[in-house]
């Protein structure tokens, strides 16, 4: 046990410095057993950074899938970098024994109550020890293994904040449990179900579109759900829609404001409209557990609101000069909001100090030293100084 462990660590170590997928044993105290795992670890990993952590079942084949939307998304500043782990169960029948349940009552029985505990009490706790997590943290699962991620649920602080259910196979009464639990949560859960119209397993079928019928109709402010009923997939062809799917779905929030985001919520929010920012900024905190910097894209969206009404929204244009020398503090943006601010206030000395600040600093957009000299030369003519 001591040998597999230094060997796991040393691997974590080896997975921070370079970025890569690894495959690694890891001899299982609660499970009694030696079990394969897959890392992803980003290559840039920062360990004064928070990073989420996404448990992936049925790692043989889904694991994959995950780090490659996870990859894809971040790199385009999508959702944030993310730790992935796959736990492998596709070798001596491992999935069935892990996600074992009770025919009468659906609930883990024998080694499933033992592999529930293994996630919760060892593999989860090897990652907090070894890497900077996030609050926020995903599972995702297939067919059985797809019914198993709920019963995590059921405790009272759920491990887990979000849930990837692709063609989930049910046990006994789960569908009326999920619903009913989903809708109690204070605290934000995602859940993301995945149907197929090419199953074969009726029953299955039936109970997956009875779960969605029943979680469509939960009045929970808190409760984030998304559902896909995929047309030509088949159960297999399902996760391969389905993750990456999931995953954009999740981290909507956390992308740069969209042109449809600016047009339905941004321009028509009531003044000041630096409010939508900070809220939006809030949010991301809650849901994910860290602060995410404010991208140039989100500022100068809030600025077009300010610009479109004419600056009748002086306040905003104050608060976005404080948060832009903050987000981006070697270049002009702060300054010139600022001097901005003090023009549309009637304080011409001061807008010229600060645009001639501004000179000083690097550029960024739209601005650049010619527009600066413009501004400083246009108040020394209107004013004579």
């Amino acid at each position: 046990m001591k040998t597999t462990l230094i060997s796991l660590l040393c691997l974590l170590f080896s997975l921070n410095i370079f970025g890569q997928v690894k495959k690694t044993k890891y001899d299982s105290t609660i499970l009694g057993e030696t079990r394969q795992f897959q890392f992803y670890i980003p290559e840039d990993y920062d360990p004064e950074k928070k990073y989420p952590l996404f448990i992936v079942l049925d790692g043989d084949y889904l694991f994959d899938l995950v780090v490659a939307s996870v990859k894809f998304n971040s790199y385009n500043d999508l959702m944030p970098k993310s730790i992935v782990v796959g736990i492998n169960q596709g070798y001596n029948n491992l999935r069935f024994s892990d996600c074992d349940f009770s025919d009468e009552d659906g609930l883990p029985k024998e080694k499933g109550k033992l592999f529930f505990d293994f996630i919760e009490r060892e593999v989860v706790p090897l990652i907090q020890q070894n890497y900077n997590l996030a609050e926020f943290k995903a599972v995702a699962g297939h067919g059985i293994t797809a019914n198993f991620i709920n019963y995590y649920l059921f405790k009272d602080n759920p491990l887990f904040d979000a849930y990837i259910s692709l063609s989930p196979t049910f046990a006994p009464q789960m569908t009326e449990r999920i619903a009913d639990r989903l809708s109690q949560f204070e605290d934000r859960k995602f859940y993301y179900l995945a149907n197929s119209e090419r199953n074969l397993d009726k029953e299955d079928k039936e109970r997956i579109s009875a779960l969605n019928g029943m979680l469509k109709t939960i009045d929970n402010p808190k409760f984030y759900y998304f559902y896909d009923n995929f047309e030509n997939a088949t159960p297999f062809t399902a996760a391969s829609y389905g993750i990456p799917k999931a995953i954009d779905l999740m981290f909507d929030l956390y992308e740069p404001i969209s042109k449809e985001e600016y047009d339905k919520n941004v321009i028509t929010h009531e003044a000041p409209v630096i409010n939508y920012l900070i809220k939006k900024q809030e949010t991301i905190k809650e849901l994910f557990g860290f602060e995410k910097p404010i991208p140039l894209n989100d500022i100068m969206a809030i600025y077009s609101v300010i610009k479109t009404k004419k600056y009748d929204d002086l306040e905003s244009l104050e608060r976005l000069s404080d948060i832009s020398k903050k987000e981006f503090p070697d270049t002009m943006l702060g300054f010139f909001f600022l001097a901005e601010y003090y023009e549309q206030m009637g304080e011409p000395k001061k807008a010229l100090k600060t645009y001639e600040n501004a000179f000083t600093m690097s550029e960024i957009d739209f601005l650049t030293k010619d527009l600066m000299l413009d501004r400083i030369t246009s108040i020394k003519e209107d004013f004579g100084y």
